[in-house]
């Protein structure tokens, strides 16, 4: 009994004790992934590492053959071309005529190597007289080249960037510590940035399949500035003297003498005019015209609507010039306005290099809403000057006009040339048509007529 007992429970405990080894069994991955995961991600690292490893390699590669590379023409590259086809027509189909092709193109190109190997121990020196001229004056330079090495050199050909295009002079055989001088003349036709540089040597073929160019010196800027005219003080318009230019305005403390008025309770003790007080028998204060030290606003138009051809708008900023330099050297307000933004007026060179880089650009805003910034940004103008072209009407005038501050002097000064001196009005604002530079200090004498 016992044992049959035995028997028909063990069944029953049978499950009770498999329930723990297949507890066991089922927990049994988990330990195991977590080590393949690590491999792969191991593995996923090493990739990217080599892939770095490979592009950092390919970067270095290239950074080394670049400069060979470079040296090959598109000529060249053809010819290379040409001579590994002739070798395998000749070597693969025994084409004789294939081969003489392929020792031919082959000589040349070793030929071609002997022009342009060896190491170039130069020191160039690129001298401008003046950064700075005036169109129509003579802008000169020099190029001194000398051999450093201890070596004669080879002739070359030195190139120098002169703006869009490339001078080019030959350099003969350079002894050790020899030198060659070259000079050269920059035109100054019109009004220009004009980059000088730099300077590169060129040691080619005669043949053109390779060319080796070297670097030798910065770029350097040439400004052409504008022509400008002396004005005398009375011709610029501008009312300036020790005070100030008086105004219509009444103020309680300033310096011009206005009139009398009776005291009230917070006006300064210091202005009791104390005869007229002891004459009336009551307190009598002094009243003053407000004054306002002088400050010319010049609003410069750069839109090609304005303008009729490129000399009016050369003659504007002339013109324009003229005026700020004249503004400067009476140590007056001064500031020069243009639809891109403020041109420095603080400086004579500052002001002419601005303008000098100024250039004709198509309307993004109208002429008025020009004005209407450039009132909002000189509140304390007393002479404004808005220099256009002449294809400006006197409706765009008179939109600008209105939106120009009231209690300055407008003058709008239409440039035309070959056009006669006038004068006129639109609104509040004098128009000026100025056919020549010539004719603005007897353009600037009408306005104070």
């Amino acid at each position: 009994m016992t044992t049959t007992t035995e028997r028909e429970n063990a069944p029953d405990a049978a499950p009770e004790a498999a329930a723990p080894e297949a507890a066991q069994d089922d927990a049994a991955p988990a330990p195991a992934a977590t080590p393949r995961r690590r491999l792969r991600r191991v593995l996923s690292d090493a990739r990217s590492a080599a892939g770095e490893a490979v592009g950092a390699g390919l970067v270095h590669a290239w950074a080394r053959l670049a400069p060979v590379v470079g040296v090959v023409s598109p000529f060249g590259w053809a010819v290379l071309v040409l001579a590994a086809a002739a070798w395998w027509a000749g070597l693969v189909l025994r084409w004789q005529e294939s081969t003489i092709v392929a020792v031919t193109t082959t000589v040349a190109l070793l030929g071609a190597v002997v022009f342009v190997l060896g190491r170039l121990r130069y020191t160039v020196v690129l001298d401008v007289a003046s950064r700075r001229v005036v169109v129509g004056d003579r802008a000169v330079g020099r190029l001194v080249v000398r051999n450093d090495s201890s070596r004669t050199m080879l002739p070359a050909v030195m190139e120098l960037q002169v703006g869009q295009g490339i001078a080019s002079f030959p350099l003969p055989r350079l002894r050790p510590e020899g030198e060659h001088e070259e000079l050269f003349a920059v035109p100054t036709h019109r009004r220009a940035v004009i980059p000088i540089g730099p300077v590169r040597s060129v040691r080619a073929d005669p043949l053109g399949m390779l060319r080796r160019e070297l670097t030798w010196t910065e770029p350097e800027e040439l400004f052409v500035h504008p022509r400008t005219l002396p004005l005398s003080g009375s011709s610029t318009g501008l009312l300036h003297d020790l005070e100030g230019r008086v105004t219509p305005d009444i103020s309680d403390s300033d310096v011009s003498f206005h009139a009398l008025r009776d005291y009230v309770p917070g006006d300064d003790r210091r202005h009791i005019h104390w005869k007229s007080t002891a004459r009336t028998g009551q307190l009598m204060v002094r009243q003053f015209e407000e004054t306002r030290r002088s400050r010319l606003a010049v609003i410069l138009s750069t839109r090609e609507e304005d303008y009729a051809d490129p000399d009016e708008f050369e003659l504007a900023v002339s013109a324009c010039g003229s005026l700020g330099l004249q503004a400067i050297r009476e140590d007056g307000g001064l500031a020069v306005l243009v639809p891109q933004g403020r041109v420095r007026g603080d400086h004579r060179t500052r002001l002419l290099d601005d303008l000098t880089r100024l250039e004709l650009a198509p309307a993004r805003r109208s002429l008025a809403e020009i004005a209407r910034v450039a009132s909002a940004t000189v509140t304390d103008a007393s002479v404004v000057v808005l220099a256009v072209g002449s294809t400006v009407s006197p409706t765009d005038l008179r939109a600008a006009a209105v939106r120009l501050p009231v209690d300055a002097r407008l003058v709008a000064m239409r440039c035309s040339p070959g056009s006669s001196v006038s004068r006129g009005r639109v609104a509040d604002m004098q128009v000026l048509t100025l056919g020549e530079l010539a004719d603005l200090p007897n353009a600037l004498r009408r306005t104070n007529d």
